[in-house]
């Protein structure tokens, strides 16, 4: 089989970035540039690697002349896409460019609720859609009226069916998707704190946690910490990643990048010190990056060896 990633967004949403000269709160703001884009965890995986030239399938849900949009986007950008139509509407999230400062300011809605009906179809439609898959994405935020053991289940269809898995979400999600021992998961540090109940203040610290997790069945683990770096972890070996230094314009989009870059090196072979560049450039990149824009394939191979790898002491 053709290597194929399907990737699942229960919450997709528009992303609408609006790019002013400087923010002024309480007062009259007027947009310099105004962008929409489709968005959502999953949906972003989708679009970076289609631009890795990766073959890809976004599912999920989407409602609404909101949904309509959002699916009109991706085919436009020559995504395939396979959402289950609900009754609510895909929710728009706001993004504030403050030019001035180079930061964003993000708004984002809840999402529509999926009713027991409407959440069966789309468990079909994405299970139909693993028939031809050999790498599945889950990512993101539930809405209203999906469980939060959802990616546990799609992860335990996917394992029996010998479908590599990767898990990026938070809370209740990440904590029961865990429970299922997905292939690669990817939490930031504020996540992996929250996992484990307490401040991680070192990098022996925060390795000592990610054991805890590869010690639960993951095979591989990515602790990302914004300008701080990474820490790439598997069975084996534990790197340190320290990124090159740019102008952060906007994080939007990075995490999911590294996703992605995963995602990639996984299709590709490449060991975990290479996993650990590339995910870095690839974030990297994306941050130094007005609004939702993200990195491209040729921009992560050209910086990727700009990034410094090195291991950490661990005793397995």
């Amino acid at each position: 089989m053709k290597p194929t990633v399907l990737t699942v967004t229960f919450n997709p949403s528009l992303d609408k970035t609006v790019v002013l000269d400087q923010l002024r709160v309480g007062g009259l703001n007027r947009a310099r540039q105004v962008r929409l884009d489709a968005g959502g965890k999953g949906i972003n995986v989708a679009k970076l690697l289609h631009g890795f030239q990766v073959p890809v399938v976004a599912a999920g849900v989407c409602g609404g002349a909101e949904g309509g949009e959002l699916t009109a986007l991706l085919q436009k950008a020559g995504i395939d896409v396979d959402f289950v139509e609900v009754a609510g509407r895909t929710r728009t999230n706001l993004k504030i460019v403050d030019h001035s400062l180079q930061v964003t300011t993000e708004i984002n809605e809840q999402g529509a609720e999926v009713n027991p009906r409407e959440l069966q179809a789309v468990m079909d439609r994405i299970r139909a859609n693993l028939d031809n898959a050999t790498h599945l994405v889950l990512g993101g935020s539930l809405p209203p009226g999906v469980p939060t053991n959802v990616y546990a289940e799609l992860i335990r269809n996917a394992k029996s069916r010998g479908i590599i898995t990767v898990l990026d979400t938070d809370g209740e999600a990440l904590k029961e998707g865990l429970a299922a021992a997905p292939y690669a998961v990817k939490p930031n540090i504020h996540e992996l704190e929250q996992l484990c109940g307490r401040r991680l203040q070192s990098d022996a610290e925060i390795v000592e946690a990610g054991k805890q997790l590869l010690a639960g069945g993951v095979s591989l683990l990515l602790i990302s910490m914004g300008g701080k770096g990474s820490i790439a972890m598997n069975e084996r070996e534990a790197l340190r990643v320290t990124p090159f230094p740019v102008t952060v314009k906007s994080t939007v989009g990075a995490g999911d990048s590294m996703v992605a870059a995963m995602v990639y090196c996984l299709l590709n072979g490449k060991p975990l010190s290479d996993i650990a560049a590339f995910t870095s450039a690839a974030g990297t990149i994306t941050a130094s990056k007005e609004g939702t824009q993200v990195s491209s394939l040729s921009e992560m191979l050209e910086h990727v060896h700009r990034v410094a790898v090195a291991p950490l002491q661990v005793t397995y």
